[in-house]
């Protein structure tokens, strides 16, 4: 006799976890942690070894997303002339041995995948959670840089330490920015300490100089809305759009800052290391025609300096319409990847930041190349020889780019799965968009509300990245991750 009909039909939460599992092994990504590695885990010790300098004193905290729970770097900023901004950064490397069973797991996915199901984490929670994240009111290990910033915003002078460090509060973007801008009451943590308060201020201060540097070298200001699939008992209820705010501009300005420091830091002692570059726009001939549709011109030769001036222009004249070119101009500049770079070597730089030298180093719980890059700093600090040759950095690079390309198929994919379960009933609707993506393998638009993603299926001859389109649902197939519209 057949019961399977008496089966209740799985949760949006359980397919997404099955389409998560399904995607991380289609593209070459382990969910599953090995037998050693998990042995490893058991036999490894409680804590890392004490560091001798010791910073608990400092009024450290933490600024992270509402859900985060591996925490990777703490802030403290010591006011004087100049003022110095000093970022600890989670020492892994301590507990995380190279060559280890954790080690090549980490070294197999080389990022932590985020999807709406679950976090297939690059280690083990209880390390990355736990042991090696600077939780609050924990004594920890950690990497420390120091930076003395001026009153233009520039770092005068970067210095890279081991030291112990306590967070003293764990924060969010959301509940402080909301509190810098004056919309919302101090989140508990600040309200009943004045002096954390006023590190705040002191830190928001100091990162909007920052910025306003970066900004003036002609760093890419764009619309960095994302979309968070919102589950409440195992279904997709709502879309939310998670905005840019103070808070995470402030964090932002001081991990790019502490990446060029720590970057500056390995050529300075003869090390090579890997690089996080956005090479010149593969596409600037469109990017210029944008603009022309827009009134403005650029350049024949990609600069950053001038398409910054036209995107402010733009998101202060239309700002309804921003998203949308702002998307645009993210498609047709390229991806960014990882490059093995020599002491000595041509910086390729950060199109998109207006930096020449950046490295990853402030995310180890989470991301391979700053686990790395934390195993050279260390080495230099002691003037040991470098762990990664020139030869293996290149193939690590190489490797790293791929693996993150594959993360963000999986992250995206899962999304709209989670988009398509949403918007199964609302087939035949009408919506506005922008095109993200056209080439022989298909053409992409975006939903200007709700900000979903999907294929253009019929009517997409003659559409480019940046168009303007009307659209009408056809069809969504979750399992597929597939949203397909025509041209209205």
């Amino acid at each position: 006799m057949n019961h399977n009909h008496l089966m209740p039909p799985p949760t949006h939460a359980a397919r997404l976890d099955q389409i998560a599992r399904n995607a991380m092994l289609r593209y070459g990504l382990q969910p599953d942690w090995p037998p050693e590695a998990l042995a490893e885990l058991a036999r490894l010790p409680a804590e890392a070894p004490a560091t001798s300098r010791d910073l608990r004193s400092l009024l450290w905290s933490s600024i992270d997303n509402d859900e985060s729970r591996d925490l990777d770097q703490l802030e403290v900023c010591i006011d004087g002339s100049p003022p110095r901004v000093l970022i600890a950064i989670a020492e892994v490397d301590a507990l995380v041995r190279r060559g280890s069973a954790l080690d090549t797991h980490a070294q197999t996915n080389t990022t932590s995948v985020y999807t709406p199901a679950r976090v297939f984490p690059m280690l083990p929670p209880e390390l990355s959670t736990d042991r090696t994240s600077l939780n609050e009111r924990e004594d920890r290990p950690a990497l420390v840089v120091d930076m003395a910033i001026d009153d233009d915003g520039t770092v005068v002078t970067g210095d890279v330490y081991l030291a112990r460090v306590r967070n003293r509060a764990r924060l969010t973007y959301n509940a402080v920015a909301a509190w810098l801008d004056g919309t919302a009451a101090a989140p508990v943590a600040v309200a009943s300490n004045g002096d954390l308060a006023a590190q705040l201020k002191l830190q928001d201060r100091i990162a909007s100089r920052l910025r306003a540097r970066r900004v003036e070298q002609g760093a890419l200001d764009f619309d960095r809305r994302e979309v968070k699939p919102v589950l409440s008992d195992g279904v997709v209820t709502d879309l939310r759009t998670d905005e840019p705010n103070r808070a995470r501009d402030l964090i932002e300005s001081f991990m790019v800052a502490a990446n060029s420091v720590t970057a500056q830091f390995l050529t300075s002692h003869g090390y090579a290391s890997i690089r996080r570059v956005v090479r010149s726009p593969e596409r600037w001939p469109r990017i210029i025609e944008l603009a022309r549709l827009h009134g403005a011109s650029l350049p024949p030769e990609p600069d950053a300096t001038p398409l910054e001036s036209f995107l402010r222009a733009q998101r202060a004249a239309r700002p309804d319409d921003f998203g949308d070119l702002s998307l645009s101009v993210i498609k047709l500049l390229g991806r960014g990847e990882y490059v093995a770079e020599p002491p000595s070597g041509p910086a390729d730089g950060h199109f998109a930041l207006a930096v020449s030298n950046y490295t990853h180093s402030t995310a180890p719980n989470r991301r391979f190349p700053d686990l790395v890059t934390q195993r050279l700093i260390k080495a230099a600090l002691a003037r040991l020889t470098t762990p990664y040759p020139l030869p293996e950095l290149s193939a690590l690079a190489a490797h790293c780019t791929k693996q993150e390309d594959a993360a963000n198929k999986v992250e995206r994919l899962v999304r709209k799965a989670a988009a398509a379960l949403w918007m199964s009933n609302r087939i035949g609707e009408e919506f506005d968009g922008v095109v993200t993506g056209a080439s022989p393998k298909g053409t992409w638009v975006r939903l200007r509300r709700p900000l979903v993603e999907g294929r253009v299926e019929r009517g997409q001859e003659g559409l480019d990245v940046g168009d303007r389109v009307r659209v009408r649902l056809l069809s969504t197939d979750p399992d597929q991750g597939f949203i397909d519209f025509a041209r209205a």
